[in-house]
């Protein structure tokens, strides 16, 4: 069928949808959701069989769907109609939830059902379960309405009678006033259960030192304590705020923009309050836990299970600082010193890894310096896992990644994903050309044809298309709660192998025939002699299209171009 994909973002579930329908031979043409008439023209032009909406936040014009068949994917079960479906079920503790595609009417989300498929809310972020578990039921049912479609046959059913287990009832938009915490009164579950619903967006507003801040993000905290509301310590960019009966670690902010001022982005809570922010103690978390220590936060974790080593990490939106980078850098080496024959990097559920931090580089003094230091630091982390030749490497890729990100996880000798992972092996949309090793790890894995059809295209890549082009090695078709035990237990059948130490001895003289045939340095100075051009030179795209899209403006060129 010829789908148009309309979306008012081209999000990770619209770019997973696009990669899927796509590995299924349909035909997808993406449309950025806003101008009526560009919709009504694109409608007439494509003359699509079906349109699929799986982010919108506009509705969806009578001329549309009065004559193309045009189905909505709701975050929630079926009768469960509202702008806030999601962001309500995760703070009001539902820990059963779904996925609905319904057709569009007039009425916002009351269109007859064509499929649904239940899920799971484990006690996450919204943004990481939008990404897992929503995700992986939003597909489930959008491939059966697709096919039910397709068939001609199927009648979709209405959303009331004996049919459904739940009445239809229609929730308002979910404000700031019901997200609001009382630091006084609520419970550390309950702060929780408020900053998880807002995790991404849009943040829960509340005063801190002196300003309005939205607050994004929150991890218990087991040991500290004090007076509700205060700031006792930080960690990592975050920092920990005390509770009635506990306390919860905050990791970004964004400060409340001023009516007519420019757009404020996320940032690390530390670097964000700056000068603002008290003295604190740094309660760092040890990189590897004692039993003593009970379930620390922090985003750099170490642990060993015999022969196997698993070093995960997790930023917040994938994106990897200067500082992320010299952290996990180092956590690596510790690793690496460890006497393991296989090490996992990553394992975690939700990002892999973006790449370098473009919040951080837009909100710095010098952008053009900071991202030098953010594409060295990461050429370095990449650099380290190249050269490792005494073990095994495996890049546990259990959600999302791209750009750098991407390049990361090749640089091990096994590239696992998670079935729902989505990956975005280009740099192009940014307006770089791209560093991190990837003129010697891209072609190295699909060949330079592939390669360079990969980075020029910037389309996702599902993972069983990854998989099928080599860009990985093995997909895991398991939940996101399952992906790191399952890692971990291949990991442990990898280690036990009699062939990995033949494995690691033929890694090695591969690694120095590369090196004589073309030194990594070389490919390394050939990528950063053209990244000096683009951040140093202030007409170059990067510049415009970084801002873009760190402050949610229009960019120069939408996901539209790119289809």
């Amino acid at each position: 069928m010829r789908i148009l994909l309309l979306a008012s973002a081209f999000n990770s579930l619209s770019q997973r949808l696009h990669a899927e329908l796509r590995d299924r031979r349909h035909t997808v043409d993406f449309q950025l959701a806003g101008d009526d008439d560009e919709l009504v023209d694109a409608v007439d032009r494509l003359r699509p069989d079906l349109v699929l909406a799986p982010m919108l936040r506009t509705a969806i014009p009578q001329d549309v769907w009065s004559e193309f068949t045009c189905l909505i994917v709701h975050p929630g079960p079926p009768g469960d109609r509202g702008p806030s479906s999601l962001d309500r079920a995760i703070q009001d503790g539902r820990t059963e939830w779904g996925v609905t595609v319904l057709q569009a009417e007039a009425e916002m989300d009351a269109g007859p059902v064509w499929a649904w498929a239940p899920c799971r809310l484990p006690a996450r972020g919204k943004s990481d379960l939008y990404r897992n578990e929503v995700s992986d039921a939003a597909v489930a049912a959008t491939l059966l309405a697709v096919e039910r479609v397709a068939s001609g046959a199927y009648v979709p059913q209405p959303q009331h009678g004996p049919g459904w287990r739940e009445a239809v009832r229609t929730r308002p938009f979910l404000r700031q006033q019901e997200r609001r915490i009382d630091w006084a009164g609520d419970s550390t579950e309950a702060v929780l259960r408020r900053l998880r619903a807002a995790d991404s967006q849009p943040g829960v507003l509340d005063t801190l030192c002196g300003g309005e801040w939205y607050l994004h993000g929150g991890h218990r905290e087991p040991v500290l304590r004090g007076r509700p509301g205060e700031l006792l310590a930080t960690r990592a960019g975050a920092v920990c705020r005390a509770t009635p009966d506990g306390a919860v670690w905050i990791p970004e902010l964004r400060r409340r923009r001023t009516p007519g001022g420019p757009a404020t982005f996320k940032l690390p809570a530390v670097t964000a309050l700056g000068a603002l922010l008290p003295p604190l103690p740094e309660a760092a978390a040890p990189l590897v836990p004692g039993e003593h220590e009970g379930p620390a936060w922090s985003d750099i974790r170490y642990r060993e299970d015999g022969p196997v080593g698993f070093l995960r990490f997790s930023f917040p939106g994938g994106a990897m600082s200067t500082d992320h980078c010299r952290r996990l850098l180092a956590a690596y080496r510790f690793a690496a010193a460890r006497p393991t024959s296989v090490l996992v990097l990553g394992g975690g559920r939700d990002f892999f890894s973006n790449g370098i931090h473009l919040n951080v580089i837009e909100a710095a003094p010098d952008q053009a310096a900071e991202s030098w230091a953010n594409i060295t630091a990461m050429d370095d982390l990449v650099g380290e896992v190249l050269t490792t030749t005494d073990r095994l490497v495996v890049a546990a890729v259990a959600g999302n990644a791209a750009a750098g990100g991407v390049m990361l996880a090749l640089a091990a000798d096994e590239v696992w994903c998670r079935g729902g992972s989505v990956l975005n092996p280009h740099y192009r949309l940014m307006g770089l050309y791209g560093s991190e090793y990837w003129t010697y790890t891209l072609p190295r894995r699909v060949g330079a044809a592939a390669a360079e059809r990969l980075t020029r295209q910037a389309l996702p890549v599902s993972a069983s298309a990854a998989e099928r082009t080599g860009l990985v090695d093995r997909v895991l078709d398991c939940g996101p709660e399952e992906f790191g035990p399952s890692a971990a237990r291949l990991a442990g059948l990898l280690a036990a192998s009699p062939a990995t130490q033949h494995r690691i001895t033929a890694k090695k003289a591969a690694r120095e025939a590369d090196e004589r045939a073309k030194p990594l340095d070389a490919y390394r100075e050939e990528e950063l002699a053209v990244m000096r051009r683009q951040f140093f030179t202030p007409e170059s795209p990067y510049h415009a299209l970084r801002s873009a899209f760190v402050r949610k403006c229009p960019a120069p060129a939408g996901p539209a171009a790119r289809t």
